[in-house]
C-alpha cells in the first residue's frame, strides 16, 4: 500500500490590495485558483535551489534501502518480506527529507 502524502503545513505572506489583484490575474491567466498557483510557484522556486533534488532523493533512497537491507544480513539475521516492505516504505517516505537535509548541510559555510 502506498504511503499518501497530505499537505498538513500551510505557508502565508501578507500583500498589498493591488499585489493581491495582480496574483489573482496571473493565477487565473494560468488556469488555477490562487492557492493553486502559489503553491506551484513557491515549489518551483524552491526547487531550482536544489535542481537535482529528485535524482539525489532516488540515491539518498537507494543509500538508506541499502543499509537498512544490509546491516540485519551482515549481522547473519534474515528479514522476512514484510519487514523488506516495511523498510522500503520507511525509505519512501524520508528520502525527500534525509536528501534536503543532506543538501542544506553542503550548503553551509565550512568552518575552518
Amino acid at each position: 500500500m502506498e504511503q499518501q502524502l497530505f499537505r498538513i503545513k500551510s505557508v502565508g505572506t501578507k500583500v498589498t490590495t493591488d499585489e493581491f489583484e495582480l496574483l489573482k490575474t496571473k493565477a487565473r491567466a494560468d488556469g488555477q485558483t490562487l492557492s493553486e498557483w502559489t503553491r506551484d510557484v513557491l515549489l518551483r522556486e524552491a526547487k531550482e535551489i536544489y535542481p537535482n533534488l529528485d535524482l539525489v532523493s532516488e540515491i539518498v533512497g537507494l543509500q538508506l534501502l541499502t543499509m537498512n537491507v544490509l546491516a540485519p544480513l551482515a549481522r547473519g539475521e534474515r528479514i522476512s518480506a514484510e519487514q523488506f516492505q516495511a523498510i522500503v516504505r520507511s525509505v519512501q517516505s524520508t528520502k525527500v527529507k534525509a536528501a534536503l537535509e543532506m543538501l542544506v548541510r553542503r550548503r553551509e559555510p565550512k568552518e575552518v
